[in-house]
């Protein structure tokens, strides 16, 4: 506090409206094998649809880990995901008008933003790179349109070569393709196949023809192939003869012929206008220069959004020079606009003949014909079964640091790795649910120990359940249940722990973190089909002594989760999933609240401040039914002179959590009809 000097009125501030925040208990984790994504780099997904968008659809290489990340999305809407992934196995797609070596393939691996950042240059070859490693990438197509002569050309078949006397191009209602002749004297049949080769040479597949006329109407037909030109043997006219086929049939009225070809950049009608000067390019004083260029990335083989020749996205009137911008500052250089802006492709290096440049130094492209090639090379990891333990524990390790992701469920997904599947749930046990301490990893059991294993079930599952740690921060189910895989119309078995993780999601959205979330109701499983063991009676204790929590179909009442273990071994309150999500939630909200008194004295009034917002706050809890009752203390007894000389605060919050019911007798007494309830009540 500052001392006046003179007469006057002093404000001062003091904020004594410290409370304990809401935290998020929802957000959930996976790590696993998908096929398009980043790598190294967890992304938030909240639905289903935004996990196709950012991830890719499922297959049997990956369908165990996907659908537990979508069945988690069933009943919540966040989660993070992070993609395992396989050094030196996969590789991103590529797009090259030469062949590309292994070795440019490795220096064209793009992991996700921040790793593109960390690369100076790409393989020269290369002009174009998928967004991330996979297979999927394959599927891109991207072409480029930069002169006005590749948007749009008229090739006059009569000005090919001197001393034509017949030309032509002819189309065939209900054909799909055209005959292009050009003819000259006899004295000149090898002049009639230069010409042709040149009316050839300006056409390629991708390109669009115009058909018709004012009077019929016009029809525009996408070339699939151009043949070699041909002479007609025996035409007195010399005459050569090359076919162009299309994607259509011609479907107008009549037959057409013409004296000229149209042809068109093949998404013409997706832009304004053909490529021309930008402002920019033009203030700078090089006019002569035309910098304009449109980009449009396609799903060639529908692998993407299930739609062959799918249009991704369209970048229009985008400039070659490296320092153009928009009317708003941003910058206009295609490179720039299309690597940040883009979900499907990097830019790598320049087209041939359309090189870029400063604005001053700006060349215009010289070529006639769009650029337009497919993507290829892109592989994908291993599958999730044979994915190497590692690549997906390296996934996980995304989830390490609390000051990172704010999460509260791990889902496992698919066991993997040692004698009995457990080494990646260990994995997560060890490196992120009891490092981090404000977490619950999900875990089920191996795929072979419940699906058609007509055998010893329990004994499999209680193997691997023996294989993993003791811990409180770690739940785990019996089963797999078999459900529908809407993207490639059949039925699969699918871990359970996505749902577990779900339940729990569900509990705190429809109550709080400290109700357990199994039960009749709330424990019911969605997107089921059946289980792939439904344990009885005697099974289910066999199971539940062991810390495992059976999933139950009970006729007409659903499939239920039924049981709220954690996987501590050691008798204790902790062994309930309640307690533990508890202890989570006010372990996690006092700690915040409590870094406000950071770099305070440790006095009697930052003391009380301490106890005056938390005992609000669990009181809040207690009246939530979330403790039967608690104590704080926090004064001279525990902040001794000694602590205080340490720099140290301590405060000892004392609690009762309230238990949930796991267990229900009912005494059912029969007495003589002359005796009195009041007699006899207590006794038994």
């Amino acid at each position: 506090m500052s001392f006046q000097l003179s007469p006057g009125v002093q404000v001062q501030e003091i904020d004594l409206t410290t409370a304990i925040p809401s935290v998020g208990t929802t957000d959930a984790a996976i790590g696993g094998v998908f096929r398009w994504g980043p790598v190294e780099k967890a992304t938030l997904v909240t639905t289903e649809d935004q996990l196709v968008s950012k991830y890719g659809r499922p297959t049997a290489d990956n369908a165990e880990t996907f659908f537990s990340a979508a069945s988690f999305l069933a009943y919540s809407n966040s989660l993070f995901v992070s993609r395992a992934y396989e050094e030196g196995t996969s590789f991103n797609a590529v797009a090259s008008t030469q062949s590309v070596s292994n070795t440019e393939l490795e220096q064209a691996v793009v992991k996700n933003e921040e790793h593109f950042d960390t690369i100076a240059s790409f393989p020269s070859g290369i002009e174009w790179i998928a967004k991330y490693p996979g297979e999927l990438g394959n599927s891109l197509r991207v072409s480029v349109c930069d002169s006005a002569d590749a948007f749009q050309q008229v090739i006059d078949l009569t000005d090919l070569e001197a001393n034509t006397i017949d030309e032509s191009i002819s189309f065939t209602v209900g054909s799909n393709t055209a005959t292009v002749s050009v003819a000259h004297d006899a004295a000149n049949a090898d002049v009639s196949l230069v010409a042709a080769n040149s009316a050839v040479n300006a056409l390629q597949a991708g390109d669009v023809v115009r058909a018709g006329n004012s009077s019929i109407g016009y029809q525009f037909l996408e070339v699939t192939n151009v043949t070699s030109p041909a002479s007609v043997p025996g035409d007195p006219d010399g005459a050569a003869v090359f076919i162009i086929s299309f994607e259509d049939r011609l479907t107008l009225a009549s037959n057409v012929e013409s004296s000229s070809i149209e042809r068109r950049w093949k998404h013409w009608n997706l832009v304004d206008l053909a490529p021309g000067q930008s402002t920019y390019q033009s203030q700078q004083g090089n006019t002569s220069a035309q910098d304009e260029l449109h980009v449009v990335v396609t799903d060639e083989d529908g692998k993407i959004t299930g739609t062959p020749g799918e249009v991704l996205e369209v970048f229009e009137a985008l400039s070659r020079a490296t320092d153009s911008k928009n009317a708003d500052g941003a910058s206009n250089y295609y490179g720039d606009v299309i690597n940040s802006g883009s979900r499907f492709v990097w830019f790598a290096n320049d087209r041939a003949g359309a090189a870029s440049a400063s604005a001053e130094l700006l060349e215009s492209s010289s070529n006639e014909l769009p650029y337009d090639i497919s993507f290829e090379e892109g592989a994908d990891s291993s599958s999730e079964e044979a994915v190497a333990p590692s690549a997906v524990m390296l996934a996980y390790d995304q989830f390490k640091s609390p000051e990172d992701f704010d999460i509260s469920l791990v889902i496992a997904g698919k066991a993997r790795g040692g004698d009995h599947g457990e080494q990646v749930a260990n994995y997560i046990i060890d490196n992120v649910v009891e490092s981090r301490k404000d977490c619950v990893a999900l875990i089920s059991p191996e795929r072979e120990d419940v699906v058609n294993n007509a055998l010893d079930i329990e004994d499999d599952v209680i193997e691997f359940r023996n294989a993993l740690r003791s811990t409180s921060y770690a739940v785990m189910d019996c089963g797999y249940k078999y459900m529908y895989d809407k993207y490639n119309d059949i039925y699969r078995w699918i871990p359970l722990n996505g749902d577990i993780a779900g339940l729990c999601a569900r509990t705190d959205d429809e109550r709080d973190a400290w109700f357990s979330p199994a039960g009749f109701n709330r424990g019911q499983i969605r997107n089921i089909v059946k289980l792939a063991w439904n344990p009885k009676q005697a099974q289910r204790d066999l199971l539940y002594k062991n810390g495992i929590n059976p999933i139950v179909n009970f006729p007409g009442q659903g499939i239920i989760m039924f049981g709220d273990k954690t996987l501590l071994s050691k008798p204790s309150d902790f062994d309930r999933i309640n307690v533990r999500r508890l202890f989570i939630v006010l372990e996690k909200a006092i700690a915040r609240a409590s870094q406000s008194t950071l770099f305070e004295f440790n006095d009697e009034f930052t003391r009380s401040s301490f106890v005056n917002f938390v005992v609000p706050f669990l009181r809040d809890v207690q009246g939530r039914n979330g403790i039967a009752d608690f104590a704080v203390i926090c004064d001279q007894t525990n902040n001794t002179g000694e602590v205080i000389d340490r720099g140290e605060f301590v405060g000892d919050i004392y609690i009762k959590p309230a238990r949930a019911i796991n267990f229900i007798q009912l005494n059912f007494v029969a007495v003589r009809s002359g005796v009195e309830f009041s007699e006899i009540i207590g006794q038994f």
